[in-house]
């Protein structure tokens, strides 16, 4: 099958889950390598995809503190139209700041005001929901219930955004939210197998405790879905469509 714009970023979805719940050491990146090469053989349509795969392997490299490679895939990745400004100012990125080629590809990225803010939405989203993932671990302790509690989501935004690098971020929060849902749904599982199991060995099991569990964790659920459905991203008034330079490097601080 030819692959097309759609295919590659739902490969692309899948090579960033399988990174992020097994490690770059264990997945390698072979994957992003793929998107890359398959994505640039699609011409001008599928330069974000392959800026995407770009963007993740220059971060992966910064990880690593293999600067030199960081810099090539970004400056390959900003040729394709990457600009989350946002992105290159987490942490692991930082040492790059005073490179003096980080600092030429940084100046040729361009934005617009209202992707800007969705740029923020996206990366305190991801921050959120690592939050939220590591309270609901705390919080399902001992849960004696059989139930299954989700990590609800913000929805995704759907405005069209003026330049393609907000695609980009869209599918890393997407990717991150995939991830943790998974490893909470495991956890869960996990949980509620064992809790059945117990219950059918234990004549002491406190099935009263159980339902009491069950009620409140559907209450907890229930305002975590409440507050998702709130922090759905709503478009600034008069946010600019202007291409303008990004905000100066270092003057960005990173949500979280």
């Amino acid at each position: 099958m030819a692959d097309t714009v759609h295919s590659l970023a739902d490969r692309l979805h899948d090579v960033l889950v399988d990174l992020l719940t097994r490690g770059a050491a264990t997945a390698g990146t072979r994957g992003l390598h793929d998107v890359v090469a398959r994505a640039t053989a699609l011409g001008p349509e599928g330069a974000w995809i392959a800026a995407a795969g770009r963007a993740n392997l220059g971060g992966l490299a910064c990880l690593q503190g293999e600067w030199e490679l960081a810099v090539l895939h970004l400056e390959a990745a900003v040729a394709d139209g990457y600009n989350d400004c946002v992105a290159l100012h987490v942490p692991p990125v930082r040492p790059l700041h005073d490179d003096p080629r980080f600092r030429a590809l940084y100046e040729r990225m361009r934005v617009t005001a209202a992707d800007l803010d969705e740029l923020f939405w996206l990366h305190q989203e991801m921050q959120t929901l690592a939050s939220d993932a590591q309270r609901a671990s705390v919080d399902n302790i001992g849960r004696l219930d059989t139930g299954v509690s989700l990590l609800p989501q913000a929805p995704m935004p759907t405005r069209a955004p003026h330049t393609p690098g907000v695609l980009i971020t869209r599918l890393d929060l997407a990717a991150a939210g995939t991830a943790l849902q998974q490893a909470a749904l495991k956890a869960e599982f996990q949980r509620s197998s064992g809790n059945t199991s117990l219950s059918l060995i234990d004549d002491s099991w406190d099935y009263g405790r159980a339902r009491r569990d069950a009620w409140d964790a559907d209450a907890l659920e229930t305002r975590r879905l409440r507050a998702a459905e709130a922090r759905a991203f709503v478009e600034r008034p008069g946010a600019g469509s202007a291409l303008v330079p990004c905000p100066p490097l270092g003057s960005i601080t990173y949500p979280g």
